[in-house]
């Protein structure tokens, strides 16, 4: 197996952590925030290792960006759908996702109030998660797919 193929399917295959472990948890902090419940180190432990999960899948997909035949910067990238996809639009929207992921991690860990940490969390999270399942999308290969 070649060094590209071990991290598509190091990066293919991770995203299912990355995505059990944002929604489990966005579904804890959306019932805790309107649950009024006090935050936990069970939640703090869980949005902690949420938020790494998806650095940790960064990492791994810029190793695989600089390997990727998918990604070429020439006169043509912007032309063509795929080319344009992998090169600028998908790096793009990750990152924005992963650093909105990130700034509600930090308003969390800021906030005082066991309500305003939950809220932080669920907003943050969820629109992290949208950007990254709508990306995903884009990519015409499906959600739960793995990558060929």
């Amino acid at each position: 197996m070649s060094a590209y193929k071990f991290f598509l399917y190091l990066h293919s295959g991770f995203r299912y952590v990355v995505l059990l472990l944002l929604v489990v948890a966005i579904i804890r902090a959306w019932a805790d925030w309107m649950g009024k419940k006090p935050y936990s180190e069970g939640n703090r432990k869980l949005n902690m290792f949420a938020m790494i999960s998806l650095h940790t899948q960064l990492l791994i997909g810029l190793v695989l960006y600089f390997m990727s035949p998918f990604v070429q910067f020439n006169s043509s990238t912007m032309k063509v759908h795929d080319t344009r996809y992998w090169t600028v639009e998908h790096l793009t929207a990750m990152i924005i996702a992963i650093a909105i992921v990130t700034i509600g991690h930090s308003k969390s860990k800021k906030a005082a109030l066991p309500e305003d940490k939950h809220k932080a969390i669920a907003i943050f999270y969820t629109l992290g998660l949208v950007i990254i399942v709508a990306t995903i999308i884009l990519s015409q290969r499906g959600l739960l797919l793995m990558t060929h």
